[in-house]
């Protein structure tokens, strides 16, 4: 490796970053592994610096490389927008787009809709990443992060893609065989099927949906808690009891019938408040056309309300 700083090679050790990976590295650029090792090593022996730990499993970052990532990656992006401003593309989406949201919501109305996008946008790659930590979108090199709940980082810029709303409900045989509850008071004649997250089982608060006034807990019991939401609302569809849970995640069982709302007088929720779903993005991203294209399209699929708050009809 020559004595200055390729681009070539300061993206390759981006991606396997991410990737942890040589090969998928490789493939990612059409090159040979070996070649993708070649300009690692080449890159630490010009800095002076062990960047990565290697070993037959796996590939970790040192805390050199740690830091180093950081710093690469705010000047690759920085480096893409100038390319992107530079080209005068007008109005023209292209390069990477980098992608994260909470597992559940992504698979159900992220991945579905991307498609369709980049079929609108054909020059844009998009790199997709679900998890339920809530990530720093700068350290990350994320171009837009969906997240649920409130915003805290003022350096972020963002803006409330659709509030959430919540609902309990359950199939059409519970409700038959043991009737719907007329309030949060009767659900401790019912069985109440809990999520279960790290901080123990999920609470259930409600308040009167004219009344307004503070969202209190109601003590719920059941026989399942699971820390998964997706395994719990089986467990409903095959009639064990009652969920609570935001409509996007229930709202195909609920359009279908297979699931029916209760309590239609409350208004529900897990927690004091009920928190939105935002799109942040660090704020010079928005000085990128693929990052406005993909939040205005975003905006726009999702629509107000949102696609999966059509009206359904309560249980009697």
């Amino acid at each position: 490796m020559s004595n200055d700083l390729t681009l070539l090679s300061l993206r390759l050790f981006v991606d396997l970053a991410a990737t942890a990976s040589f090969s998928a590295t490789a493939r990612r650029h059409s090159l040979p592994p070996s070649s993708v090792s070649r300009h690692i090593s080449g890159l630490e022996e010009l800095l002076g610096q062990r960047l990565l730990f290697r070993n037959t499993r796996a590939v970790t970052l040192t805390d050199a490389g740690s830091a180093y990532l950081r710093e690469v990656r705010e000047a690759l992006s920085q480096i893409d927008l100038a390319s992107e401003q530079a080209r005068g593309a007008a109005g023209e989406a292209r390069g990477l787009l980098r992608i994260n949201a909470p597992v559940a919501f992504g698979r159900r109305h992220i991945a579905p809709l991307l498609s369709a996008y980049q079929g609108l946008h054909p020059r844009v790659e998009v790199d997709l990443t679900l998890s339920d930590t809530f990530i720093d979108p700068v350290a990350e090199g994320a171009d837009i992060t969906i997240r649920i709940g409130q915003m805290k980082d003022s350096s972020l810029s963002g803006r409330k893609l659709t509030p959430q709303r919540y609902v309990v409900c359950a199939s059409p045989a519970y409700l038959a065989q043991h009737g719907a509850p007329q309030g949060p008071d009767a659900l401790t004649d019912h069985n109440c099927l809990l999520y279960k997250g790290i901080n123990g089982a999920q609470r259930w608060y409600f308040r009167t949906a004219a009344g307004g006034g503070e969202l209190r807990p109601h003590l719920v019991r059941g026989n399942l808690t699971s820390n998964n939401a997706d395994s719990l609302v089986e467990a409903a569809l095959q009639h064990q009891g009652l969920v609570l849970f935001p409509t996007w995640l229930l709202h195909e069982h609920l359009a279908s019938g297979r699931l029916v709302p209760v309590m239609a007088d409350v208004e529900a929720a897990v927690d004091t408040s009920i928190h939105d779903i935002h799109l942040i993005y660090p704020e010079n991203r928005l000085r990128s056309f693929k990052v406005l294209s993909f939040r205005d399209y975003l905006l726009g699929r999702i629509g107000t309300p949102p696609y999966w708050d059509h009206p359904v009809a309560p249980a009697p």
